[in-house]
């Protein structure tokens, strides 16, 4: 099946799947996201990690909250070090990609023994507002 943006997040999955390969699981998410910074890095996938989002409630901002990685500023990619995903982890991933008007997210859990992703697509995207981001900061 061909999902929209395929060709980026098959370079998602294929980084994540070589940083789960090296550590397996058990550690906290804050060390898979390290790792999968310098993956995309050496992979020279163009992302924001820890990128800032505004949170909007009928076009007023009411806050903000960090995606943990923004790549080529189309997709976010929500992780997780859980023993296993589940319908909240997945509720929230789809909540964010609902209140920043991203059209294409992921959901990557290294907490299990398999890595499991899951390609996740907004039905609310909205082209015409715009992604709603605060600054747009490099880590590369």
């Amino acid at each position: 099946m061909e999902y929209k943006y395929s060709d980026i997040t098959e370079k998602i999955i294929k980084a994540c799947m070589t940083v789960h390969s090296i550590l397996g699981n058990g550690f906290q998410e804050v060390i898979y996201q390290r790792a999968l910074a310098i993956e995309l890095e050496l992979m020279d996938i163009q992302f924001q990690r820890e990128h800032n989002m505004l949170i909007y409630y009928k076009e007023r901002q009411i806050g903000e909250r960090r995606v943990d990685f923004f790549v080529e500023e189309k997709i976010s990619v929500e992780i997780k070090a859980v023993t296993k995903l589940d319908n909240t982890n997945l509720n929230q991933a789809m909540n964010y990609l609902e209140a920043y008007n991203i059209e294409v997210g992921m959901l990557v859990n290294f907490g299990a023994n398999s890595l499991e992703w899951k390609r996740l697509f907004n039905k609310k995207y909205n082209a015409m507002i715009g992604t709603k981001t605060k600054s747009v900061k490099s880590d590369k």
